[in-house]
């Protein structure tokens, strides 16, 4: 039986890493701020919302159990610098064990709408919530990842019914970079987004691998790429340096001690993720933050119950790095 379950889950990992290929190979020169002409895994569908008194949409995928369908569904919220996309491999072990699978690209990400509006968590846990309510979905297991992680915990805090179990992978947020990173205004954050290319792009993504960049992970980074050289790019910086002020201006962490649903923290201990750590002159305040294995303990401690599974020597993004441990360890806590 160890060797069924070793096989199944090898052929999870290296199906998304052949298919890589042909797929990064398909990526468009230029993409614009919705990534048209770019294909996603599955398809995908949008939801009309009205924010700020503009009508905007919603991209996301909901995929269907492939596997015995056990009448569970799970939802997978993207980082800051990623789109649903990067879930592929997660959904395909998810599907294969019997779930359905709920995938949005939040509103200013991906797929969706890159409006100029006032963004918080509050509103994309909101945005979230009726996305689930429009596909008939009163309970879902929530799984964040990286400012995903922000996202969940905000929709856990306020829809704990909704939520049947949280999962954190490393998320941002388990500290208060208003504490060590210096305040800059949206203008600022928004010069630096429009000096992106795709070589710095690739570098900042290089941060998240301890272990050296993957070639493989250029799937992800070509997208974002190709957005940096076409005329709508001024739209999606923008977007982007907004949802930057959220991240730092609306800390979650004073708030895991509220959080009452069963929970998991998989926390890569190579990780030193710090949100706006260009910023940081002093090396003594650096060398403070971003320090994930005495975040995760500290947070896990925080919500009663949790359990934390750390992963030696793996950085930012373990369900892309050690795929395996990753799904072995979600599906063995969805039990």
């Amino acid at each position: 039986m160890k060797y069924y379950r070793f096989f199944f889950l090898l052929g999870l990992v290296l199906a998304p890493v052949f298919g890589s290929f042909a797929q990064t190979a398909q990526v468009p020169t230029t993409l614009n701020a919705t990534l048209d002409g770019y294909e996603y895994p599955y398809s995908v569908k949008l939801l009309p919302l009205k924010l700020e008194h503009q009508t905007l949409r919603m991209a996301y995928m909901d995929v269907p159990a492939s596997g015995k369908a056990n009448g569970r569904t799970v939802l997978l919220l993207h980082g800051k610098n990623f789109f649903g996309a990067y879930w592929r491999g997660t959904i395909q072990a998810l599907t294969k064990a019997g779930f359905r699978v709920v995938v949005p690209d939040q509103i200013g990400f991906g797929k969706s709408d890159k409006p100029a509006i006032y963004y918080s968590f509050h509103q994309l846990a909101r945005n979230t919530k009726h996305l689930l309510e429009t596909l008939g979905i009163q309970k879902t297991v929530v799984v964040g990842h990286s400012m995903g992680g922000m996202v969940a915990t905000r929709f856990a805090l306020m829809y704990p019914e909704t939520t049947e179990k949280l999962v954190l992978e490393n998320p941002i947020g388990l500290e208060d970079y208003r504490r060590g990173v210096p305040f800059q205004s949206v203008d600022q954050a928004e010069a630096t987004e429009l000096k992106s290319n795709e070589e710095s792009i690739r570098k900042y993504h290089g941060s998240y691998y301890p272990n050296g960049y993957p070639t493989a992970h250029d799937e992800w980074v070509k997208p974002l790429a190709a957005q940096t050289r076409h005329p709508d790019y001024p739209k999606v910086a923008l977007a982007s340096a907004l949802t930057f002020e959220m991240i730092y201006q609306q800390p979650v962490c004073y708030e895991f001690n509220r959080l009452t649903v069963p929970t998991l923290l998989i926390i890569g201990q190579s990780d030193r993720t710090v949100v706006g750590k260009g910023l940081i002159k002093d090396p003594k305040v650096l060398a403070s933050m971003g320090q994930y294995p005495e975040l995760g303990r500290r947070t896990a401690a925080q919500i009663k119950g949790a359990k934390l599974v750390p992963l030696d020597k793996v950085g930012h993004i373990p369900h892309l790095e050690v795929p395996t441990k990753f799904y072995e360890t979600l599906l063995a806590f969805l039990g």
